[in-house]
């Protein structure tokens, strides 16, 4: 069996060192999944953004699904968004660690959703850690909110605006600051 290609690797959570003979392969998706994004980022007819959306992520947008660009995607094809999901104005979706976006989640403008990393140590700094990101139904990521690597956001929960989040949130609470802490509960 030949080796996986690098795409495969980083959705099955491999690092990917800097010297990797295979690298060169991102900043090539990376420059087609522009090319879509220029066309998607100026349109203003909402079937073309979600047909666009849907070549940049290689699956179907629902028609309930509304995207207010401009969006911003590294690659696209590791992102899986729901139904009845609404993108606001300006969010950043760094997926090639994989991002998926449950139904009725509601993002507000300037999320940023990383599901890539670096290590600490300046010698290693180069290699690229990807871990997924989880939004579970019903979710809502305030404006300005990021979102890192590995965290999933539980269903129904509530991410205030400008909070960092660096690990899982449980179902039906609001969390918030730097890093973000439950606040809250939801009844």
């Amino acid at each position: 069996m030949g080796k996986l290609d690098i795409f495969e690797r980083l959705r099955n959570g491999e690092i990917i060192s800097s010297s990797d003979s295979q690298r060169t392969e991102l900043r090539k998706a990376s420059y087609n999944t522009k090319k879509l994004l220029v066309q998607m980022n100026n349109s203003a007819d909402s079937n073309e953004v979600r047909k666009l959306l849907g070549q940049i992520t290689g699956s179907k947008i629902d028609e309930s699904t509304a995207v207010f660009t401009p969006l911003y995607i590294n690659y696209g094809k590791h992102t899986k968004i729901g139904k009845n999901v609404f993108i606001n104005f300006d969010c950043v979706f760094l997926d090639l660690g994989q991002i998926i976006i449950e139904d009725n989640v509601l993002i507000a403008p300037k999320v940023s959703l990383l599901s890539e990393g670096h290590p600490i140590s300046p010698s290693e700094r180069h290699s690229l850690i990807p871990k997924p990101i989880h939004i579970k139904k019903n979710a809502w990521i305030g404006a300005n909110a990021t979102i890192l690597q590995g965290v999933t956001i539980g269903e129904n929960s509530v991410v205030a605006a400008g909070s960092v989040v660096v690990k899982d949130v449980p179902d039906n609470v609001i969390v918030g600051g730097t890093p973000a802490k439950v606040i809250k509960n939801i009844e």
